[in-house]
């Protein structure tokens, strides 16, 4: 593992607008959604108070960064007009930065408008589950506003991304897709990039598995990777069991993740995963 990690000189920190993140040891990124409809219902918030609520609560129990989103992006959600997403996560940010001025705000959005609206109200990363496919603006917006872009490797929209699973060489075929937007955010002067290889988005559940156990190919690209399986269909469809139920299932994966060179594990379930982290670190260091 040593020698690896010598040969795979990835990026060590990330520059929040000021604050810099150190990679030196796996992130928690804790889940905040601002819609009726997110795939897991624990994970849905109503209103500006159960945001701050629920991210004190996360920031407590030990969470790197809050990743707020106000568009779900389970299989088959129902559009949201931009000026509705906008009414989701604006108010919900101003109110983070009000309760908790240090926090840092990631914002799960594929539109070059939030994006900017959100940077402008306080968020420090942009956290784009279409890698740019869905707005052409994106890759320049983050530029111009400076902030870590999350890339994540998906194929069409939340609506038709189902449909979207044949590779020739899953890893290769994602590798590749991802290495030309890589290419173009580096060109544009994006500093930060952060991979997301896509657990769910465009792959069946056997993809997901073959996806994680050849996670270490990622690292190829000398880039931190962000790993988001907690509570997907990959736990408890193949468990067969309730998305409630799927901790457990959750805490194993994120543990194979982190063994495979996960620097950020995204998750709804924070307390658990920085226990996690903490139990493996103590493990492998």
């Amino acid at each position: 593992m040593e020698s690896k990690d010598k040969f795979f000189r990835k990026k060590s920190t990330l520059n929040c607008r000021g604050k810099i993140l150190s990679l030196d040891k796996p992130l928690v990124m804790g889940i905040l959604n601002v819609t009726p409809d997110s795939f897991y219902a624990g994970s849905r918030l109503s209103s500006p108070d159960e945001v701050v609520q629920r991210a004190k609560s996360m920031l407590e129990d030990g969470a790197d960064i809050l990743d707020l989103g106000g568009y779900s992006s389970r299989p088959g959600a129902a559009d949201v007009s931009t000026a509705e997403e906008l009414d989701r996560v604006i108010p919900a940010i101003e109110a983070i930065m009000q309760a908790f001025p240090g926090a840092v705000i990631s914002v799960d959005t594929f539109r070059a408008e939030v994006a900017e609206a959100s940077v402008k109200a306080g968020a420090s990363i942009i956290n784009d589950i279409s890698g740019g496919n869905l707005d052409e603006a994106m890759f320049e917006t983050v530029a111009r506003m400076q902030v870590p872009y999350i890339l994540m490797h998906m194929r069409g929209t939340p609506q038709t991304m189902n449909s979207l699973t044949d590779y020739q060489d899953l890893v290769l075929d994602v590798l590749d897709e991802l290495q030309v937007k890589v290419a173009q955010l580096k060109s544009l002067g994006v500093n930060d990039i952060i991979l997301d290889p896509g657990f769910g988005f465009a792959k069946t559940v056997d993809q997901n598995f073959e996806l994680m156990h050849r996670l270490e190919e990622l690292r190829v690209l000398e880039l931190p990777l962000l790993v988001g399986v907690s509570r997907k269909s990959m736990t408890y469809k193949y468990l067969g069991i309730d998305q409630s139920e799927a901790l457990a299932g959750t805490i194993a994966l994120n543990t194979i993740a982190l063994g495979k060179g996960a620097d950020i594990l995204r998750v709804h379930d924070v307390k658990e995963t920085k226990q996690t982290i903490q139990l493996y670190t103590k493990v492998t260091h």
